[in-house]
């Protein structure tokens, strides 16, 4: 059933977004930690959303014969990886603080709070969008069903 498919498609899309939001919500809360389990501050963390295409018969059949696995998803989105900003840390001075260096500066985190926020805004603007379009397959399923009374 085609219904079926879209609603994995919205469903993946409102998976996808949440996870960014909540990777996002990890950015904002370690803005200030000058220190990891890796050592040196906290690297701001990226979400890379990737497409999940959809197999055509064909190249089903041939995983098949191969022995690969055969994606039974019919598209969407999913999360490929969540990788680290390589951009420069900050340096602050602040000659008291426990992590200064020899100069009296502190690395901080390279997690900018407007950039955080404007990502934050677009995710749930993605996320509203997938839900508007769970909410009209609902409304065209339901519609379907009417027809046979």
């Amino acid at each position: 059933m085609a219904f079926l498919s879209s609603m994995n498609v919205v469903g993946s899309g409102l998976t996808a977004q949440q996870f960014r939001l909540d990777v996002i919500s990890e950015n904002i809360t370690n803005m200030s930690t000058t220190r990891t389990e890796a050592g040196g501050p906290y690297r701001r963390k990226i979400v890379v959303l990737e497409e999940a295409g959809a197999q055509t018969p064909f190249q089903a059949a041939l995983a098949r014969a191969r022995g690969e696995e055969v994606q039974n998803q019919q598209g969407g989105v999913r999360v490929a990886e969540v990788a680290e900003d390589p951009s420069d840390f900050k340096l602050v001075y602040a000659p008291t603080h426990p992590d200064a260096n020899a100069d009296g500066y502190v690395e901080m985190p390279n997690v900018d709070l407007v950039k955080e926020m404007a990502d934050a805004m677009a995710a749930n603007q993605a996320y509203s969008a997938n839900v508007t379009a769970f909410n009209v397959l609902k409304q065209v399923t339901a519609k379907g069903l009417e027809i046979g009374k």
